[in-house]
């Protein structure tokens, strides 16, 4: 790989990603060592009791989108955590989101659309019937979990506002507030992070605009209030903690290629056949189940969802990585 030295002597983003990765990868694998990432210390004991009073959130489970996986453990999904707002280390966003104020909470939705609305979150949560969904997450760096998420499909939101012809891709943009998130004093990522989905994507129905997991209000970590979630692309495409929705005639710039064209696509979906240009993806490792030792899982095409494969019928997908 062809390192590129910038002429000022600061490092690009994507020459800082590496140092973030590498550390969080030590921290893992040391983990994993010791058995299970809760035996290692990762879980903060004051978080633990603050998730176990958290308001439940009643929902109808979906037997359509139920994953045949095992669940991964509610500690180890809201302890091992990419969430660059608030630190770049997985251990980072469970010891610093407390800050996180996630009521009040409004999301502006405007841009190609008939119908702009700004709601306040509890009248986002009612706008259809909320359905628990358990989901594969599989990050770009190798590790995978089994989550059941609470939400709805993103196309319910869709029909509300009512995009325009012109509305070709969805922008999704995330909380930026310094005084709540320690992690924007970094300069990996040019802040706000943002997100974009092609409309059709946006409107399958696997794509849910998500409220809970494990039938309770999203943990802040875990991108309170509200958040996307994209199974069969990785983990980075699933914006957390959304403030605005924005449709758009022109393909919106997102974060990570910004950052990082030569390594994140718009695209991003999961293909165990396009390598990141630092490591293969064609395997992985399960979080609390996959430990040091056991043979790593090989990494299914679109993480397992074929039914989206028809939104890329005629793509070079090693070229729309």
């Amino acid at each position: 790989m062809l390192i590129r030295i910038p002429r000022n002597g600061d490092p690009l983003p994507s020459e800082i990603t590496p140092q973030a990765v590498a550390g969080s990868r030590r921290l893992f694998l040391r983990q994993m060592a010791a058995g299970t990432l809760v035996a290692a210390g990762a879980a903060n004991p004051l978080l633990a009791a603050a998730q176990a009073q958290r308001a439940r959130l009643q929902a109808l489970r979906n037997p359509k989108y139920t994953a045949p996986d095992k669940p991964t453990a509610f500690t180890d999904a809201t302890t091992y955590n990419n969430f660059y707002e608030f630190g770049l280390d997985k251990d980072d966003p469970a010891k610093y989101a407390g800050k996180l104020k996630a009521r009040p909470w409004t999301v502006r939705i405007d841009g190609e659309v008939r119908r702009p609305l700004t709601l306040d979150i509890d009248e986002l949560l009612k706008l259809a019937p909320l359905e628990e969904r358990l989901y594969r997450l599989r990050c770009v760096e190798g590790w995978s979990m089994a989550i059941p998420w609470i939400g709805y499909s993103f196309a319910e939101l869709m029909r509300k506002v009512e995009p325009t012809g012109n509305a070709k891709f969805v922008e999704f943009t995330t909380l930026a507030d310094r005084a709540q998130m320690p992690g924007l004093s970094s300069a990996v990522l040019d802040w706000p992070y943002t997100e974009g989905l092609r409309i059709d994507e946006a409107n399958h129905p696997l794509a849910l605009l998500t409220f809970g997991m494990y039938g309770r209000v999203l943990p802040n970590q875990n991108g309170a209030p509200v958040r996307i979630v994209l199974p069969w692309k990785y983990g980075f495409k699933s914006a957390k903690s959304i403030v605005r929705i924005r449709f758009t005639e022109a393909q919106p710039r997102t974060a990570w290629n910004r950052a990082a064209p030569e390594e994140y696509g718009f695209f991003s979906n999961v293909n165990p056949d396009v390598d990141h240009p630092r490591w293969s993806q064609a395997t992985e490792r399960r979080i609390g189940e996959d430990g040091f030792f056991t043979p790593k899982r090989r990494t299914l095409m679109f993480n397992g969802y074929p039914e989206v494969a028809s939104l890329y019928a005629g793509m070079d997908l090693k070229k729309f990585y």
